[in-house]
């Protein structure tokens, strides 16, 4: 029987906004993660987190190779996966972009390894820097979960679709745009 579905793709190189624009389509969640210690902390908007594995507890997180957070999480050998809550929107906003919020300006505590966890996060995993490996234009930090909590259990989370951030059934007229190629927030609306 013909098929009209190729078996092989000889359609060249992905366009990488196409591949933006298809990997959109998988709702994430919104983290801020954080890392560093005293005057060196600093965070980061991320929605590249996945857990890895129960036993041992891993989880990874990955960083353009231009965050501005990379060689702190390096150098302090941590990092906080800062789960958000759909009324921290503006909270992300401010960590995703060049002129990242202030930890002086954020209320935070330090977790278990010392680095900052954001007090009004919905949940956080405080990670201890296990492996890291370069790959593509990003670093994936894969950290052994040492300190979890979910402070705020009844809350959304916030989350993101198709290039924009909201909640769970927010409408998406009223969901604010990511408007560049990387990933910082222009507008909204």
């Amino acid at each position: 029987m013909p098929s009209d579905i190729p078996e092989t793709n000889e359609a060249g190189p992905v366009d990488p906004m196409a591949l933006r624009r298809v990997c959109g389509h998988f709702v994430t969640g919104v983290t801020v993660v954080t890392s560093g210690r005293g005057e060196q902390a600093a965070g980061t908007t991320v929605n590249s987190f996945t857990s890895v594995s129960l036993d041992p507890p891993l989880v990874l997180v990955c960083l353009h190779a231009d965050s501005r957070l990379r060689a702190v999480v390096r150098e302090t050998g941590a990092y906080v996966v800062n789960f958000l809550a759909e009324r921290q929107k503006a909270l992300a906003w401010a960590f995703a972009n060049r002129a990242t919020a202030s930890m002086e300006t954020v209320g935070h505590r330090p977790s278990a390894t010392g680095v900052p966890v954001l007090t009004d996060a919905l949940a956080y995993l405080s990670c201890r820097l296990a492996e890291t490996s370069e790959i593509g234009d990003h670093t994936i930090f894969v950290g052994e979960v040492v300190d979890l909590g979910v402070p705020e259990p009844r809350r959304q989370p916030l989350v993101f679709f198709k290039g924009r951030m909201g909640s769970l059934g927010e409408d998406e007229a009223r969901a604010q745009r990511v408007v560049d190629g990387n990933g910082f927030v222009q507008a909204a609306t």
